[in-house]
């Protein structure tokens, strides 16, 4: 997704949510046991029960250096740092994963409101939401738990 023509914008997502989810390049589908030994109890919580850590919470909001981001829990890279900018929000932010098939899009009517979460597409973890408010090119914000990612060099 390297060329602005390959972005992947709000319409190109809610035409994912509206026929499917691409395939993942790989599965991991372990037990909530098999997850509960590998990952914290934090992390458990947010990726495994859908829970969301407070804002501001991670020093990783700051973090600006180059490597990629991978799920916590399978180790999959979903997130460059070059697509990494400082939202505000108190949430790591990305414009784009790394490729497409990596992160799920779900409609989510939690809370009552109307989101789209994003999950890990190789181990289903919950990762957070996107949002159509992030800068151009693509206008998007992924809104990350820290929790939930792994950084990697």
């Amino acid at each position: 997704m390297s060329q602005t023509t390959d972005l992947l914008t709000w319409n190109g997502i809610i035409e994912i949510i509206r026929n499917g989810n691409p395939l993942p390049p790989r599965r991991d589908e372990r037990s909530a046991a098999d997850w509960k030994e590998v990952l914290t109890p934090e992390q458990f919580y947010v990726t495994r029960q859908k829970g969301t850590e407070r804002a501001f919470s991670s020093s990783m909001c700051a973090v600006f250096e180059p490597g990629r981001y991978a799920c916590a829990c399978c180790c999959e890279p979903l997130f460059d740092a070059q697509t990494k900018f400082d939202s505000g929000s108190g949430w790591p932010s990305f414009t784009q994963a790394i490729a497409p098939g990596l992160v799920n899009y779900i409609l989510d009517t939690s809370h009552g409101m109307q989101r789209l979460e994003t999950t890990c597409a190789v181990c289903d973890a919950h990762l957070g939401h996107v949002f159509p408010d992030g800068p151009q090119p693509s206008g998007l914000r992924y809104c990350i738990n820290a929790l939930a990612l792994k950084k990697l060099a």
